[in-house]
């Protein structure tokens, strides 16, 4: 394990491109290596077990390909399976979590609201959060089925993610939620729609770039940063179909991008 070895980052399919825009503004010189498991999209319906061992798959293919450190870039994932990661694996991992505790900060009318997966919103983590933060500020959870598959198919701003996306945000500024919480790496996709629907006056919190400044941190603390000079490199799998993944992970990353297709592990 060197510091010229890259970083691998996970999701249940592309919304953890989000995640990783943030990782490339703020470690320029690193190799990046990203799965989109998006043939077992999206997380937020499957059982806790089920993600367990996809999570457990992806990272141990990362790891083969000399990963230094793993991105969990999925908040269903990271509930369902980081206390996993970090029990059977020394490199450091970092994981998910919703920006309860900026947006509780935040808040001036005392309501937040959660946008996110029901598992997650389910979630011993999520409860934690909730009651460290939510004794003098109200949390409005909103579970928002739908919005992953939608973000999965390109369709960013059509009739149907509109549809969906005031129907999960009106009923929160109804109840003078001032502050919305993005709690899925899809999400941030969909930000110019909900600052749309939500108007200025409401804060949008995504915690991206607070997770691309932990992983610095993090490897700073161990000596692993990329000394390279030159611009570093990414590398894209999915285990959907190609045909699919490519043009969206293009039109939410960059054009001329390859995806490979992922060796899919045989998973209990």
């Amino acid at each position: 394990m060197t510091s010229s070895n890259p970083i691998g980052v996970f999701d249940s399919g592309v919304g953890g491109l989000s995640v990783l825009r943030e990782i490339r503004r703020e470690l320029p010189h690193e190799d990046l290596l990203y799965v989109a498991d998006s043939g077992h999209a999206p997380y937020g319906d499957k059982p806790g077990h089920q993600i367990e061992a996809r999570a457990v798959a992806i990272t141990e293919f990362l790891l083969g390909r000399n990963a230094k450190a793993i991105v969990v870039a999925c908040n269903t994932a990271t509930s369902a399976a980081v206390a996993t990661l970090r029990g059977r694996y020394t490199i450091p991992i970092v994981a998910m979590e919703p920006a309860v505790k900026p947006a509780a900060a935040h808040t001036k009318s005392g309501v937040v609201g959660v946008l996110a997966t029901s598992r997650t919103l389910g979630s011993d983590n999520f409860a934690r959060l909730h009651e460290r933060f939510g004794a003098d500020v109200k949390i409005l959870m909103q579970a928002c089925p739908g919005l992953v598959e939608l973000v999965e198919a390109g369709n960013l701003s059509g009739d149907e993610t509109r549809t969906l996306l005031e129907r999960y945000i009106k009923p929160l500024l109804e109840q003078h939620a001032d502050t919305l919480v993005l709690g899925c790496t899809h999400y941030p996709f969909l930000a110019p729609l909900i600052r749309e629907i939500a108007g200025p006056s409401v804060a949008i919190l995504d915690p991206a770039a607070a997770i691309a400044r932990e992983l610095r941190r993090r490897l700073d603390s161990i000596a692993m940063l990329s000394q390279a000079k030159r611009d570093g490199e990414e590398y894209f799998w999915t285990s959907g179909s190609q045909n699919t993944a490519r043009p969206v992970i293009a039109q939410l990353w960059k054009n001329g991008i390859d995806v490979q297709p992922f060796p899919d592990i045989a998973t209990r």
